[in-house]
């Protein structure tokens, strides 16, 4: 079953399966189902076992033909993947040997405008990747403009936050802001164009989105999850979207492979014993997508893929 769900062409394959590395009678997680494009690549790969996790119940229902298709080979799970050990371990499932997570909002959440996630097409203000808690036209509604700045500027780097959070905070008094259409027009009228040709609402509606799914959140929680469930040997991929999704991906996989920047010679801590690395970067540095592809699937451009291993015994970091 090679052939992708319309709409969904997943990034940076061949290097997420060679980085995984499945083999057969193991048993993986792909933390973000979305179209099932990691999972079914992982199935056709080698005989082995996914368990599957995605808090969209629209991807969870997608799921069941593609389990169908591997019979007792995939297993779904409706969660958030920041509970993952515990959505697991419900399952009966303590450790794994590969773990894969794809972050930020799925092709089918982008491309379907009752989902509120884009301004190309006009939708409800919503961006919620589950069902449960506010959305986004709940955030614009009620945050005094500070609030919505400092989200503006903190989770889409958005120079102009301040600027922007005025104009929303005006326009909702004349009319509530319920759709992405309006939202996208505000922000339009009081930043100039982008001289990238990025439309100017992008980084507004990342920090949005981002905020409502506690997408930065959710990832620290999962990192920390996905290494403790790993048998040794075992192996974490993460392709990112984002620089700050990045962020916290380097930074964790580099302390976890006891690569992090040393205390300074004036810190006592520079006394102690060399930290005691249980892990090895697979990836020095993120591996991009080639121009191949980005011609093929624009949207993987910005794709970022790092990966490290279990040890199979620690070892003293140099």
């Amino acid at each position: 079953m090679n052939a992708q769900a319309p709409g969904h062409i997943p990034v940076l394959l061949h290097e997420v399966l060679e980085a995984l590395g499945p083999r057969p009678g193991e048993a993986y997680l792909d933390g973000t189902f979305g179209g099932g494009g990691y999972t079914r690549a992982i199935l056709d790969s080698a005989d082995c076992t996914i368990w599957a996790i995605d808090r969209d119940p629209q991807a969870i229902a997608r799921g069941a033909a593609i389990a169908a298709h591997y019979p007792g080979r995939l297993h779904l799970v409706e969660g958030r993947f920041g509970d993952l050990m515990a959505l697991l371990g419900a399952q009966g499932v303590a450790s794994l040997d590969g773990v894969v997570l794809d972050l930020g909002v799925s092709s089918f959440q982008i491309d379907d405008a009752a989902r509120g996630f884009s301004f190309r097409n006009d939708g409800p203000l919503d961006m919620r990747m589950g069902v449960d808690g506010p959305n986004a036209a709940d955030l614009v509604a009620k945050l005094t403009a500070d609030e919505l700045a400092d989200i503006l500027y903190q989770f889409g780097e958005e120079r102009q936050s301040r600027r922007i959070a005025r104009a929303i905070v005006a326009a909702r008094t004349e009319q509530p802001i319920t759709t992405t259409a309006r939202l996208a027009e505000i922000i339009r009228s009081v930043l100039p164009p982008d001289r990238s040709g990025i439309h100017p609402a992008t980084r507004s509606f990342q920090a949005l989105r981002i905020k409502v799914n506690d997408e930065l959140g959710e990832i620290e929680r999962a990192l920390e999850q996905a290494v403790r469930i790993l048998r040794p040997g075992g192996r974490l991929v993460v392709v990112s979207f984002h620089s700050l999704e990045d962020r916290i991906v380097k930074r964790f996989m580099s302390e976890a492979a006891g690569q992090a920047p040393g205390p300074s010679r004036y810190d006592p801590r520079g006394l102690l014993p060399p930290a005691v690395a249980s892990f090895s970067l697979l990836t020095r540095k993120a591996v991009r997508p080639g121009l191949a592809e980005t011609a093929a699937n624009p949207r993987a451009r910005s794709a970022r893929l790092r990966a490290l291993r279990r040890l199979d015994a620690p070892e003293i970091a140099a």
